[in-house]
C-alpha cells in the first residue's frame, strides 16, 4: 500500500531525540524554548507558544483570544473538526460559513455578510497548505473587533504575497501530526505577533500558572510561591518531542521542495484526464502542499476511491463538512448550510503526499488514477 501520509525520520531526528533523553531536561527545559524561538525565526512571528497537539494549540488560541460562554466564532467547515470543536469547549457559538469554489479555502465575502459585534473570532484554514486570502479577511475582521486566526495545520512553511504564514493573522495555529508537513510526533504550537496574546496563551497552556511577583496577589508568600488567578490547561510540549520538532525544522525546506515536486508530477500526469477536476495554485501564494487534493466528478468520488485502495493506493477523503459530524448536527446545524463546501466534499480525493514518497511511486498514484476514472 502506497500511504496517503507518512513521517520522514532520519538519524539526525533521532540522535536529537536521544540526545535530550540523556539529559537532564524532559519538559519545560532548554530544547522547548529552541523550539519556540526557531519556529517565532520562520514564521515571523514575535512570539510562539509550543502546545501537545494542533488541537491544543487551537484551544489555546481561542482562550488567549478572550472566547468565552456565547461569543461567535465564524468559521470554515471545510476542515477538521478541531477548528470549530475547541471553540465549542470554550463555550463558543459558531457560525459556519462557505469556502471558495476553487481553493476550498474561507470566502471572504461569505464571512462579510454575517459577521457582527458578537463576533469575537474569524477562523479561516489554509486547506491543503495553500494560505487563505488574509488581506480580504483582515479589515472584515477589524470593522467588527474581532481577531483573525489563521488554523495552518497544513501550511508552516508557506507565504503570501511574500510574507511568511504565521505573521498573517492576530493568532496562527500549527500542527506536528506525524502526515503534516513536519512532525514532532504529537504536537502543535501557536504564534502571533501580539505580546499580550502570546503571554495569555502561554498561561492557559502552563495551567494558568502566575509567576511575575508584580502580579500576584500575594507576592510575600515566599520564593516558592506562584498563583493561578485564570482557567488553564497542561498543554506543554516535553523537550523530547520539542527535540525532534526542532531537527524536523531544520528540514523543512526539503520536504516543502519535495511536496513541490511530487504535486507538479501529479498535475501533469493527470493533466487533461476527463472526469476529475485538479487543485489551484494562486500566484500571489507560495504553498506547502499537505494535500493534493484531487476532485472526481459526476457523482464517482466513492467508486474511485475504492478502486484505488484496491489498486493498493492509500486515499483519503479530507473533509467531511464540520456541521454533518453529530455533535453539530445535535445543535440544530443542518445540511445544505454551505453548498460550495458540501459540492467540493462530495468530490474530493486525497492522493498520497508526503516527502518520502518516490517518482515511481506517483506514477504508479497517476496511473491508478487514470484506470480508475477510465473504469
Amino acid at each position: 500500500m502506497i500511504q496517503y501520509g507518512r513521517q520522514s525520520i532520519n538519524e539526525d531526528d533521532i540522535s536529537a531525540v536521544a540526545e535530550v533523553l540523556r539529559g537532564d531536561w524532559l519538559t519545560t527545559g532548554p530544547t522547548v524554548t529552541a523550539f519556540e524561538d526557531s519556529l517565532a525565526e520562520l514564521s515571523g512571528a514575535t512570539r510562539v507558544v509550543s502546545a501537545t497537539s494542533g488541537t491544543a494549540a487551537l484551544h489555546v488560541a481561542y482562550a488567549a483570544a478572550g472566547v468565552g460562554a456565547g461569543d461567535e466564532v465564524v468559521t470554515t467547515p471545510m476542515t477538521f473538526v478541531a477548528t470549530a470543536s475547541s471553540a465549542v469547549a470554550l463555550g463558543a457559538r459558531i457560525t459556519f460559513v462557505d469556502v471558495e469554489e476553487d481553493t476550498a479555502n474561507i470566502d471572504p465575502a461569505a464571512v462579510d455578510a454575517v459577521v457582527s459585534d458578537a463576533t469575537k473570532v474569524v477562523a479561516g484554514v489554509d486547506y491543503a497548505g495553500h494560505p487563505i486570502e488574509v488581506d480580504a479577511l483582515r479589515p472584515v475582521a477589524d470593522r467588527v473587533g474581532a481577531l483573525l486566526l489563521e488554523d495552518a495545520a497544513h501550511s508552516i512553511g508557506s507565504t503570501y504575497k511574500g510574507r511568511p504564514v504565521g505573521s498573517l493573522a492576530d493568532l496562527t495555529t500549527f500542527s506536528f501530526f506525524p502526515t503534516k508537513n513536519m512532525t514532532s510526533a504529537e504536537g502543535g504550537a501557536v504564534a502571533t505577533l501580539d505580546a499580550d496574546l502570546g503571554q495569555r496563551a502561554h498561561e492557559f497552556h502552563f495551567i494558568g500558572l502566575v509567576r511575575d511577583r508584580d502580579r500576584m496577589r500575594y507576592p510575600d508568600e515566599g520564593p516558592w510561591h506562584q498563583e493561578v488567578h485564570e482557567y488553564g490547561l497542561n498543554y506543554r510540549l516535553p523537550d523530547v518531542l520539542a527535540a525532534l520538532g526542532l531537527s524536523q525544522l531544520r528540514r523543512l525546506e526539503a520536504f516543502k521542495t519535495r511536496r513541490a515536486e511530487v504535486f507538479a508530477r501529479y498535475q501533469e500526469g493527470l493533466a487533461g484526464l476527463d472526469g476529475v477536476r485538479l487543485p489551484v495554485q494562486r500566484e500571489h501564494v507560495d504553498p506547502i502542499w499537505h494535500l493534493y487534493p484531487l476532485r472526481v466528478l459526476d457523482g464517482r468520488r466513492r467508486e474511485v476511491f475504492d478502486a484505488m485502495r484496491a489498486a493498493g493506493v492509500g486515499v483519503q477523503v479530507n473533509y467531511m463538512p464540520v456541521y454533518w459530524h453529530p455533535l453539530f448536527e445535535d445543535m440544530g446545524y443542518q445540511r445544505g448550510m454551505c453548498p460550495n463546501a458540501e459540492a467540493f466534499y462530495a468530490e474530493e480525493l486525497s492522493l498520497p503526499m508526503h516527502a518520502e514518497l518516490t517518482d515511481a511511486q506517483v506514477d504508479q498514484v497517476i496511473d491508478a488514477v487514470r484506470t480508475a476514472v477510465a473504469g
